[in-house]
């Protein structure tokens, strides 16, 4: 029990420490700020759930003794919190159905990939209430903030005539941000959750630590009722109000989650193909430069849970059966 508080104190520090970075203003000190999560899932992952618990109330302590409750609530519910629950859900398992004593099944990577979209969802949808109980007061928050940060970057007088290069109308553009950064905020909590989760798997496997064995990532599956969930919250989305701002968060998050099942197809249906490092990379390349072809994962992951894609494939490459 010491160890494991030692541990996770040590982790909480760490946590607190990249968390906090972000007061420095500089470009590194994003990147560290998101990697945040990554010393609470590693002290999770690899010595219990109990070093993730103590290593997130440790940091949210620290950074509210230093900086104000602010920061001690915005890194418990965004960063401590979710990152705790990911590496308490990785390490769970039971006795496989009909074998007590038997191997263990554990928690399914593919739930877990839900988890971190449906983190990412909730964290945003936590941020909006906090800026407004009703959508126009979201809005009108929200805007008023980009138009704060607007002038400040031109060095503008508060009074002064807000002018933005290259936009015909500076309110056009802010209610495009307003409308938009929701959904963007969610899809990148998803994948920093789900960056982090892998990195701290990976440096716990390393280390030795690892108790779940690595999991076929390119095996990954959703439940089936999940698309119905995603039929709702899009139709939900055209709702006025928060209730269509918060589906519309969720909306995202869902697709972002479809779209990662799309890549681990993707993985699976070229295994033994020739060349096939060549189109990985191809694919890779073409989401990172031009953003667009990740729609193109979206459906597929989409198209695998009702045409069962990877289970047609592999039907087509199995050897003939003898007599046939």
């Amino acid at each position: 029990m010491v160890q494991i508080l030692l541990i996770g104190i040590a982790a909480g520090a760490a946590a607190a420490l990249l968390f906090a970075s972000i007061a420095s203003g500089s470009v590194l000190s994003v990147l560290l700020f998101y990697l945040a999560p990554l010393p609470i899932l590693i002290a999770a992952i690899g010595w219990s759930h109990l070093a993730g618990l103590v290593a997130s109330l440790s940091a949210a302590a620290a950074l509210g003794l230093v900086f104000g409750s602010i920061f001690l609530v915005a890194f418990l519910i965004g960063v401590g919190l979710p990152a705790w629950w990911l590496g308490y859900l990785a390490l769970l398992a039971r006795p496989a159905a009909g074998h007590p004593s038997g191997p263990l099944e554990w928690y399914p990577p593919g739930r877990l990939v839900l988890w971190t979209a449906g983190l990412g969802a909730g964290v945003v949808t936590l941020g909006i209430l906090k800026l407004g109980v009703d959508a126009d007061t979201f809005r009108a928050s929200l805007g008023h903030a980009f138009e704060t940060i607007l002038r400040v970057q031109m060095q503008l007088a508060p009074d002064a005539p807000l002018v933005i290069p290259g936009a015909a109308s500076p309110s056009r553009l802010i209610d495009f941000l307003v409308a938009a950064i929701p959904p963007a905020a969610a899809v990148l909590a998803t994948i920093t959750n789900l960056t982090n989760l892998w990195l701290a798997a990976r440096v716990v496997k390393v280390s030795g630590r690892l108790k779940r064995p690595w999991p076929d990532l390119a095996e990954i599956v959703f439940p089936a009722r999940l698309a119905v969930v995603l039929a709702a919250a899009t139709a939900a989305s055209f709702l006025s109000g928060l209730a269509g701002i918060a589906a519309g968060v969720l909306t995202a998050t869902l697709l972002t989650a479809y779209a990662i099942l799309g890549f681990a197809i993707l993985h699976k249906i070229t295994g033994g193909m020739a060349g096939r490092g060549f189109v990985l990379a191809g694919v890779y390349a073409a989401v990172g430069v031009f953003g667009w072809p990740v729609l193109v994962m979206m459906l597929l992951g989409l198209a695998d849970a009702v045409l069962d894609v990877r289970g047609r494939v592999a039907a087509r490459r199995r050897p003939p059966s003898p007599g046939t």
